[in-house]
């Protein structure tokens, strides 16, 4: 039995249908970039509809801060214990499941923490927590 002696071929990667690929998305990135430069050109008004509660992902908390003199304010603004219940009531009809966070003063009263709390209770918000800083290793007593 005769043995084969000549070189086997060495393996070759066809790039020939990788190439053709890029080159169709190219093609398609291009007329579909056309296409939305056509759509901007006119000058229509949409219609108006109105807005939808986001259903993707629930809602960042609602931070609340507590200062040193019991007062109260929500994203920066001021608000008295009225005002934050309404705006407690408006975000828990919002998104049912909506998280407080309340961020009290550690030389504070300790009274208005816990009126926050009372009205998160009052208005069905069953998510709240309290904010505080971590004390490091060496820190501690």
């Amino acid at each position: 039995m005769p043995l084969r002696t000549g070189s086997l071929e060495e393996p070759q990667l066809n790039l020939t249908p990788m190439v053709d690929i890029v080159f169709l998305l190219i093609i398609f990135f291009m007329v579909g970039t056309r296409f939305t430069e056509i759509e901007q050109q006119y000058s229509i008004r949409l219609p108006t509809a109105s807005s939808l509660p986001s259903v993707t992902r629930e809602p960042d908390p609602l931070i609340v801060n507590v200062s040193r003199t019991g007062e109260f304010a929500v994203n920066g603004e001021k608000v008295t214990l009225s005002t934050l219940k309404e705006q407690l009531q408006e975000a828990q009809q919002a998104y049912a499941d909506q998280a407080v966070l309340i961020r009290g003063d550690g030389d504070g009263q300790y009274q208005a923490v816990i009126d926050v709390m009372n009205l998160c209770h009052q208005t069905g918000i069953r998510k709240f927590s309290l904010a505080f800083q971590p004390v490091g290793p060496e820190a501690a007593p």
